[in-house]
């Protein structure tokens, strides 16, 4: 999930926020040369060609549990595994306890495995050492502990990312940075396995099929890390282009005929579209989650909402596989409060809804961990205005919150107030 910078990114000029959606696109809009070079957008495949079934009887309340840099789980790295496996059953107990009925935790940060896997390195999240064995298998034990407390459990993969920026541990030999180098790309302080590496999209469609057929997991989830969002040079304050030119001559000396962003947003929406495939084939009723950066592409915003374009900037075209039907479910991270005009929380909402002509359910991502101890957090009232938001205008439907720990840690009493108030009986 981007966080980091993420205020920077949306602001603008505060301009006034209007709520009427845009249309969605006709049935015979005019596609992008990217759209066009996807036979399947054109013939998408049966599965994804008509709207879901109702939405289940119940609200969806989940919440993501990051573990790149210890963010959520485990609370910090080279805990013995008992004391990691009670810190698991603790926050299922918290989930159940403050009223959640899913969880989505986090199984690939950096190209590694907090599974058993022979694809790659056990990640250092776990025990200060990538490479190194837990001692039981973190993602079993969780599917066990989450299914006797009636939860879903979601595992949530980075497709490209290779190396945090938090990272500490030497990288082990099993490494894609090892084993592929020409794969991976160093990006400002991180490495990057290049999307246009159609091997390396082949690995990351390879790590998801063998967890999925080995882990009885309900969904699969991918969040906003596409192409990564830019970093400048120091010395020059110039956004940094992605060095992405081997795979890029490659393609043109192949014949492509693609502009360099629009082959960038094939290629990644490439990956989506396979990714899902593969998920309903390997495990069916398998749900496949995105949770993309908040803000549509410039041209489907409503009037006055301004900021960050993932689609310009991360390649990222989701108005694309909401229409395509490549996910069974959408989590935009509206990750503002409801007075920031020009990020405008309810605007938003309706915007997405209005960009979903097959009907897919948006549950937003909400930032409850911007409750916080410092100046700037939000009241718990903000949340559970946004919830009450998202109940009128999706009756039914659901939402996810960034991120487990805040409700671990129940700060300013956000998870009493979702207990008592929000997720009340008959709220």
């Amino acid at each position: 999930m981007k966080r980091r910078h993420l205020l920077s990114l949306a602001s603008a000029p505060l301009l006034a926020a209007c709520a009427t959606p845009p249309s969605p696109a006709p049935a015979n809009a005019p596609v992008s040369p990217g759209e066009a070079a996807l036979g399947a957008v054109t013939s998408p495949a049966p599965a994804a060609s008509g709207p879901l079934l109702a939405p289940p009887p119940r609200e969806w309340r989940a919440a993501w549990v990051a573990t790149v840099a210890n963010i959520d789980w485990p609370s910090k790295p080279g805990l013995p595994a008992a004391v990691q496996q009670a810190e698991i059953r603790s926050l299922c107990d918290t989930a159940v306890a403050t009223g959640l009925n899913a969880l989505i935790l986090q199984v690939r940060t950096s190209t590694d495995a907090l599974y058993e896997s022979k694809l790659e390195p056990w990640s250092e999240y776990l025990t200060g050492t990538q490479g190194q064995h837990p001692g039981y298998d973190p993602l079993a034990v969780w599917i066990t502990e989450a299914k006797a407390r009636g939860l879903e459990l979601h595992a949530w993969f980075n497709p490209y990312r290779s190396r945090h920026s938090t990272a500490k541990s030497a990288v082990a030999d099993s490494h894609v940075s090892r084993t592929h180098p020409e794969w991976v790309k160093r990006y400002g302080d991180q490495l990057w396995m290049d999307p246009g590496e159609p091997a390396a999209a082949e690995h990351t469609l390879a790590v998801v099929r063998d967890c999925l057929s080995r882990y009885a997991v309900d969904g699969i989830h991918i969040d906003d890390y596409f192409y990564p969002y830019p970093v400048q040079d120091p010395a020059t304050k110039q956004e940094v282009d992605f060095p992405d030119d081997p795979s890029w001559q490659r393609y043109l000396a192949g014949g492509g005929s693609l502009g360099r962003a629009d082959w960038r947003r094939y290629n990644v929406n490439r990956l989506v579209q396979r990714l899902y495939a593969l998920a309903h084939e390997v495990r069916p009723g398998t749900r496949v989650g995105v949770s993309p950066f908040g803000l549509p592409k410039p041209g489907a915003r409503p009037p006055g909402i301004s900021g960050f374009s993932q689609y310009d900037k991360l390649y990222a075209d989701v108005e694309l596989w909401l229409r395509e039907g490549w996910l069974d479910y959408l989590a935009p991270q509206l990750y503002w409060p409801r007075a920031q005009t020009a990020q405008a929380f309810e605007p938003l909402l309706q915007a997405w809804r209005a960009l979903n002509p097959l009907g897919r359910p948006i549950h937003p991502g909400l930032f409850t961990s911007r409750i916080n101890d410092t100046p700037q957090s939000w009241q718990p009232d903000e949340v559970l205005a946004q919830i009450d938001i998202i109940r009128r205008q999706s009756p039914g439907s659901g939402h996810i919150h960034f991120s487990m720990a805040a409700l671990a840690q129940n700060r300013k009493g956000i998870a009493d107030a979702l207990r008592t108030k929000a997720y009340a009986p008959g709220a």
